[in-house]
């Protein structure tokens, strides 16, 4: 009688994607219960690894929600965005539609449709950023673990989850976190195609990378070389087919990228907002300027970004991410993801071309390299939180490179292979030692961590050197549980810092304030952060005319809270910081007059000197809570409550009185979005009644604009440089 012997169970090569056979139950209970505890082949603890490490990383991203402010120019957006559908497709400042931020909308529309779904608040705003946050680096451990196995792929999701730049800015209302999340989904995509050679997943790519762009621009692009190398290198498919599949990958990037953009400015001018930061009121001009090349090369053809070739993350340079200001924030692993890169790619050096491992490499390894050397020698604006978008190579390959190190170390016969592992830990261990002593004078916390570094860095080299020569492999496995320690222990405790610090929406950073010019070296929470989200409450106002919170101060510390104490989104305080911080930025744009210090974003003063943006219209005259009281009760019927100067004093008002608010320049209150011609038309039509005028004109618009203000508008005796304008007006 003949038998059928059931088939061999699959072998899995080391590296090789991991494939969970079905449990015998099948249906939607295995699923579930894979969900918690892994494949099948996996280690027992893979699985309760991650989701440890992502209820960490939850924690640190949405710990203290309350505290969390955002930034209130993009706060304004998202609320305006609630408010008219129209003002959510342009990413329009205010709801009326006047001008757009200077930054594409989906960011806007993400946070937006969550507010649109459970009301607009903190945690509305927020929900989508920790989840962002929290699934890049569930992103980062599906890809290393299908290449490297799951301990690389477990120290991988650590090193992310700890990267004190990303704690920082993952909790605010930048579109950092879903620029980095959209970009980790072209490269999982890539990855398949380069191991399937198939076009579809080549193709889902380039749609991520689109969505990226419609997220920040032109840094979604800053990887795409390595991703265009990685496939046209490695693709398991013939040279012909790859260079077919990357020409259609190449249209869907074209396609995703530039729908919103063709759009728009198809559309008639006079019938959407300006586009705020341009020169031509185009996206394109803010593509290749503002948010272009005048980001990489210190000039923009914005007249809008006057602020560009200001740095604050210290001076351009190579060393620029090892400075005072940028150390701290990203470049604990650095070292150790440099030495793994070149170490990784010389043992695959005799792989097959279309080997997984060093296709992930040549991917993780240019997306670190690129990103590194576009930030470090940028000479246009740049800020600390930018960096996050560096994260997942530095993670990657800290966590690949660990492994591959380490395997060589142990297994490797050749005595050069013996030093590479210890010396990459010294290098790095060294470096946090250098960054912790930066900041030996602020707390217990980083003298501790100090401690804890160089009797853990010792330990691990002492105890691999020592293993490797006894051959003592348990010995080898507790070094290198100690040097996870020595290289992780600072991130973590500036991951901490960031956590449990009020944020500064504006700037945010992690760690103690290691000085540095332009405000880069500003604490998060520390002076000058924005008002903005915390108690979850909608803007609004009370049912007698006066707006809820607020006070009109001049502060020289900058701590701007409403003044009940409590930090709502509601932005309660419309003052300025006169001392507290050197710059004013948002939302990664920037005020006209970097070296003197302007205004804080989500103020409504502009700097006491006299020279914050927006001179001429506004710009360095105070609009008080008293004063937007009146204007609600004044507004009879008009569209805009007010139009002002710039977007940060626009943002705050509408925040404090949930109308909409004209910005008729701009972030720095010199784009062109406001004309004589049209601001007799909204006079004209009953659109708006007031304007905020100041005595100091700067540009032809701005004082044509405002002599005629003068000339024809009536004075509010009670506010100074506030008008009331009528249809009788406008001859």
């Amino acid at each position: 009688m003949t038998t059928l012997a059931p088939p061999p169970a699959p072998v899995h090569e080391e590296g090789s994607r991991h494939r969970a056979e079905p449990y015998s139950d099948g249906g939607l209970a295995s699923r579930a219960k894979r969900l918690f505890t892994g494949a099948p082949e996996d280690p027992h603890w893979t699985r309760p690894a991650l989701w440890a490490i992502l209820v960490l990383a939850t924690a640190l991203y949405a710990w203290n929600l309350t505290s969390i402010t955002g930034n209130t120019f993009y706060n304004a957006a998202v609320y305006s965005g609630t408010k008219s559908w129209k003002a959510f497709f342009f990413g329009a400042l205010d709801a009326g539609s006047f001008i757009t931020v200077d930054k594409p909308p989906f960011a806007l529309w993400v946070m937006g449709l969550s507010a649109r779904a459970f009301g607009y608040g903190t945690w509305q705003l927020m929900l989508p950023m920790v989840a962002m946050g929290t699934g890049s680096v569930a992103l980062v451990h599906r890809l290393v673990k299908r290449d490297f196995g799951p301990v690389a792929a477990t120290l991988s999701a650590l090193v992310l989850a700890l990267t004190p730049i990303t704690v920082a800015i993952t909790r605010d209302t930048n579109p950092d976190p879903v620029l980095v999340f959209l970009m980790l989904l072209g490269a999982a995509a890539l990855l398949k195609a380069v191991r399937t050679g198939r076009l579809l997943p080549l193709v889902w790519s380039g749609v991520a990378i689109g969505f990226a762009f419609n997220t920040k621009m032109m840094q979604a692009y800053v990887a795409l070389p390595a991703f265009f190398l990685v496939y046209l290198w490695a693709a398991d498919a013939s040279l012909g087919k790859r260079i077919r599949n990357l020409a259609a990958g190449t249209a869907a990037l074209i396609v995703s990228s530039a729908w919103w953009m063709v759009v728009v400015d198809l559309i008639p001018a006079s019938s959407r907002p300006y586009i705020g930061g341009s020169t031509d009121n185009t996206v394109w001009d803010l593509v290749i300027g503002y948010n272009g090349f005048g980001r990489v090369f210190g000039a923009s053809s914005s007249v809008g970004s006057q602020g560009n070739g200001a740095s604050f993350g210290g001076e351009a340079g190579l060393y620029r991410m090892f400075n005072d200001i940028m150390g701290g924030q990203i470049s604990w692993l650095i070292p150790f993801a440099a030495i793994a890169l070149a170490a990784g790619l010389v043992l695959r050096g005799r792989a097959p071309r279309t080997d997984a491992k060093r296709a992930a490499l040549m991917l993780w390894g240019g997306w670190f390299v690129l990103h590194y050397l576009t930030f470090a020698l940028a000479e246009g604006t740049f800020h600390p939180y930018y960096v996050t978008a560096m994260a997942p190579g530095i993670a990657a390959l800290a966590g690949a490179g660990a492994v591959m190190l380490y395997g060589a170390f142990r297994e490797r016969a050749a005595a050069r292979w013996s030093w590479v592992l210890p010396t990459a830990i010294v290098v790095s261990t060294g470096w946090a030692l250098v960054l912790l002593q930066r900041v030996s004078g602020s707390g217990t916390l980083y003298a501790v961590t100090e401690a804890v570094v160089a009797v853990a860095g010792a330990a691990s080299v002492i105890g691999l050197l020592v293993a490797r020569f006894t051959k003592r492999q348990r010995l080898m496995g507790v070094a290198a549980l100690a040097a996870v320690v020595a290289l992780l222990a600072g991130p973590a405790a500036y991951s901490a810092s960031a956590a449990t610090s009020g944020t500064n929406g504006t700037n945010p950073t992690a760690g103690p304030d290691t000085g540095g010019g332009m405000g880069g070296g500003q604490r998060s929470g520390g002076a000058g952060g924005a008002p903005g989200a915390g108690s979850g409450e909608a803007p609004s106002a009370r049912g007698d005319g006066q707006v809820s919170g607020g006070t009109s101060s001049s502060s020289s510390g900058g701590n701007n809270s409403p003044a009940n104490g409590d930090n709502s989104m509601e932005s309660g305080t419309t003052e300025s910081n006169t001392a507290g911080s050197s710059t004013a930025e948002s939302g990664g744009t920037e005020s006209s007059d970097a070296s003197s210090g302007a205004a804080e974003a989500g103020t409504t003063e502009s700097d006491a000197s006299g020279t914050g943006p927006g001179g001429g219209m506004g710009g360095d005259t105070q609009v008080s809570s008293a004063m937007i009281a009146y204007l609600k009760k004044n507004q009879d019927g008009a569209t805009w409550l007010v139009a002002v100067a710039t977007d940060q004093t626009a943002s705050s008002i509408i925040l404090e009185s949930g109308e909409p608010v004209i910005s008729m320049g701009g972030w720095s209150g010199s784009d062109d979005a406001m004309t004589l011609a049209k601001l007799k038309t909204l006079v004209k039509t009953g659109r708006l009644h007031y304007i905020v005028i100041s005595d100091s004109g700067r540009g032809s618009a701005n004082s044509e604009i405002s002599t005629w203000v003068k000339a024809n508008g009536t004075a509010v005796s009670d506010y100074s440089g506030l008008y009331r304008l009528d249809a009788s007006d406008v001859g």
